[in-house]
């Protein structure tokens, strides 16, 4: 079993609920969920932050019913960030390999901090959330996806940098920080719902994640096994709830429930009309109406989003090379009919994602839609886990080791000097990982 510090937190703050999943991935390799805390959130719009006090609320709810479901004191949590505000670019680099010409994970953290510091119209106001390499040439062979281990004297190739508004990242941190928690790293939503919802042939054939959440729908575009192209589009589920609302004039609530228990957002499939009864609002009569007019209310929105996610795919430039379609996952996808209408919208095969790659613990309450993001944060963080561990022993590997032959000697104290150099190290590291 990993060490209790390598329990890991994913934490959605979206704009209807707040998320918080706990896991560990044990020796065998799988990944068990320990505890699951959800709360109603109230706090945002379309992914920022417009009351602070309620979304630490939230938060601090969902993550006390986390810590109760898993009996654990959750201190550090691997939050998911979304909004209008994120932005997506493409950056190049060229490094020389070091002097053994093996491509090493050194040589890899410079490529990428070169393309970092290539950004030099980069906006004061945004800062940099990740910086995934898409994939090198090292000399002249191109398409490589890993370059570790691969001989060669240069290296050059494009990273994916996603850029986000300072003040509305520090007000999620400031969220976080005032519930009591720790931000261990910080992941783009549609690549976390990526993770958790994509096969790996998926990813290499080409295909679309639609994330549809509360406040946003997110786009993340995969060919060739990497992310191309990511885009946030300001309408969601909400907007859903909102129609009906104003167009059977009832309350937001009572709108809420007639979606979940009665919507359809395909007319065709509608087999059977009938008569549905919704309450009066304070104490007024309440009124019936037919099923086919919720349908087509819910029908007109939603046709409205995957329009703007097929105008989103189209400007990527890679929507003829989405080999494997759609896959749409979030709370919105739940609405009958949504399968059908993307299909048809889209013009892509459509499969509804479910998460994947948890395999015990509390894994069956985790088998919807909902939970995409949150179970990705959780697949995000220990993977960097991982990757710091191997990046760690490949750098021990390369310490010179002082032998002996006669005698062996008892190692002298580190050094607060040494130690310090080692923290930072390690800083840095955590730091890199954490964009990546």
């Amino acid at each position: 079993m990993m060490a209790k510090e390598k329990i890991v937190v994913g934490l959605d703050i979206g704009t209807t609920k707040v998320c918080a999943v706990v896991a560990q991935k044990d020796e065998f390799g799988k990944i068990n969920v320990l505890g699951i805390g959800r709360a109603h959130s109230e706090g945002l719009s379309r992914a920022a932050v417009v009351n602070i006090n309620k979304t630490v609320d939230a938060i601090r709810q969902a993550i006390k019913e986390a810590e109760h479901t898993s009996s654990i004191r959750i201190k550090g949590v691997n939050v998911g960030i979304s909004g209008e505000h994120v932005q997506c670019i493409k950056s190049h680099a060229e490094v020389s390999i070091n002097q053994s010409g093996i491509v090493n994970y050194t040589d890899v953290m410079r490529f990428v901090e070169k393309a970092k510091a290539n950004l030099k119209h980069l906006d004061v106001e945004r800062e940099i959330i990740h910086a995934i390499p898409q994939e090198f040439i090292v000399d002249d062979q191109e398409g490589v996806l890993d370059p570790i281990g691969i001989i060669g004297t240069t290296m050059k190739g494009s990273v994916y940098v996603v850029l986000g508004m300072k003040t509305k990242i520090r007000n999620i941190q400031q969220c976080v920080e005032k519930a009591g928690l720790t931000i261990n790293g910080m992941t783009f939503e549609p690549i976390a719902s990526g993770m958790a919802v994509m096969k790996d042939s998926e990813r290499k054939s080409g295909v679309a994640i639609i994330d549809i959440g509360g406040g946003t729908t997110d786009v993340a575009i995969y060919t060739k096994g990497v992310i191309r192209h990511s885009e946030v589009i300001k309408w969601a589920a909400i907007d859903v709830t909102n129609d009906i609302a104003i167009g059977l004039r009832t309350l937001h609530e009572v709108a809420e429930d007639l979606k979940i228990r009665h919507g359809c957002a395909y007319s065709r499939d509608l087999i059977k009309d009938e008569e549905i009864l919704v309450q009066g609002i304070e104490g007024r009569a309440p009124k019936t109406f037919m099923r086919s007019t919720l349908t087509n209310i819910i029908e007109a929105r939603m046709t409205e989003i995957f329009e703007y996610v097929r105008a989103a795919l189209k400007r990527s430039g890679y929507y003829n090379y989405l080999n494997a379609g759609a896959i749409i996952t979030g709370g919105g996808s739940l609405i009958n009919g949504n399968q059908a209408l993307a299909q048809e919208v889209l013009g892509l095969d459509v499969r509804i994602g479910q998460p994947e790659g948890i395999t015990g613990g509390m894994v069956g309450e985790l088998h919807s839609p909902i939970y995409a993001t949150a179970v990705g944060l959780v697949l995000r963080a220990i993977k960097d886990l991982e990757q710091q561990e191997q990046f760690a022993a490949s750098m021990q590997q390369t310490l010179p080791k002082e032998e002996n032959p006669i005698s062996e000697s008892v190692p002298e104290p580190e050094s607060d000097t040494d130690k310090q150099g080692r923290q930072n190290l390690l800083g840095r590291l955590r730091h890199w990982f954490d964009q990546i």
